[in-house]
This record gives C-alpha cells, sequence and structure tokens, in this order.
C-alpha cells in the first residue's frame, strides 16, 4: 500500500496535442517562392555570378579532414601579388580578400594564383558610363553556319555511346582479325 498523503496520478499526456502536430504544408510553396526569387536576384546583378565572389582552395584542418579541400575565406595578399591584382581592387571585381591568411603550402598557392589568373583572363568588366567596356579575356566572336548547325547533344550521346561500346568493338575486332588468321 501507498503510503503518505501522495497525489493520485492522473497524467494528461493528451491535452491540446493537435496544437503541438507540425505541418509541412507550406513546403512545395516556399520552395517556388525561393525559386522565384534566386531568378530575380540573378536578373538584378546580371553580369556579376550568382554564386558571390570567387574564393581560394583551402586544406581543412585537423587530423580527421586534412586530405578534404574546401572553399575559404579569401585569397592572401601574396597570392594577389603573384596574379598581378592590386588588393583594394580585387573585391570590386567579385574576387574575396582575406589579409590574415598565410601561405604555407607552394602547391596550395600556385593552384589559387592560377585560379585568380583564369578568373581574370574571363573578367568582362562593364563601365559605370555608356561607352566602350574593358575586355581583359577574350573578345567576342562571330557566329558561323558551322557553329549554328553544330548539334552538341547529339555529338554528345554519340561520343558516349562510343566509349561505351569501345571494348566490345575492340573484342570484335579481335575475334574477326582471328578468324581472318584461321582462313
Amino acid at each position: 500500500m501507498v503510503k503518505h498523503n501522495n497525489v493520485v496520478p492522473n497524467a494528461h499526456f493528451k491535452k491540446h496535442w493537435q496544437n503541438y502536430v507540425k505541418t509541412w504544408f507550406n513546403q512545395p510553396a516556399r520552395k517556388a517562392r525561393r525559386r522565384i526569387a534566386r531568378q530575380k536576384k540573378a536578373v538584378k546583378i546580371f553580369p556579376r555570378p550568382t554564386a558571390g565572389p570567387l574564393h581560394p582552395f583551402v586544406q581543412c584542418p585537423t587530423l580527421k579532414y586534412n586530405m578534404k579541400t574546401r572553399a575559404g575565406r579569401g585569397f592572401s595578399l601574396e597570392e594577389l601579388k603573384l596574379a598581378g591584382i592590386p588588393k583594394k581592387w580585387a573585391p570590386t571585381v567579385g574576387i574575396a580578400v582575406d589579409h590574415r591568411r598565410r601561405n604555407r603550402s607552394l602547391e596550395g598557392l600556385q593552384a589559387n594564383v592560377q585560379r585568380l589568373k583564369e578568373y581574370k583572363a574571363r573578367l568582362v568588366i562593364f563601365p559605370k558610363r555608356s561607352g566602350k567596356y574593358k575586355v581583359s579575356g577574350e573578345s567576342a566572336s562571330i557566329v558561323t553556319e558551322e557553329m549554328k548547325a553544330f548539334k552538341a547533344y547529339s555529338k554528345l550521346r554519340l561520343e558516349r555511346m562510343n566509349k561505351r561500346h569501345l571494348g566490345a568493338r575492340l573484342k570484335k575486332a579481335a575475334e574477326a582479325e582471328k578468324e581472318d588468321k584461321k582462313a
């Protein structure tokens, strides 16, 4: 028997359970709203990339992750100097800069300098005032009839199929060669 003057247990666990149920009926609408917002942002900032500024490749710290590379906070001043980009000009053309970063490996330094040089070659700068714009990369080329007639999708499918059947075709050719030698 229970001793002392205790309260009789009468737990009301199912009280207002509907208030604590989380529903996700707004998920598809949110997805559509986000997609439309991304498209509007892309149109608004048009010539600039939607992914944001260019970031360097850096090695992850600690023994667990040190074999992986990830995007860093910004390029070091040494990397910018070797790529021939002024440190004050870099953020204005979409290059992230981190003045505190130090380059501890030559391979990482060279990889990031190469990344900067490629970016600089592709960079097209539009003027604030209307007129001629500077092109630091390749100049625009004229579209030829041959370019218009080229069907990229068909070509890719054909090359993919050729790669897939290469082994079987080589085997068949070897067997045919054996048959020719026997005959």
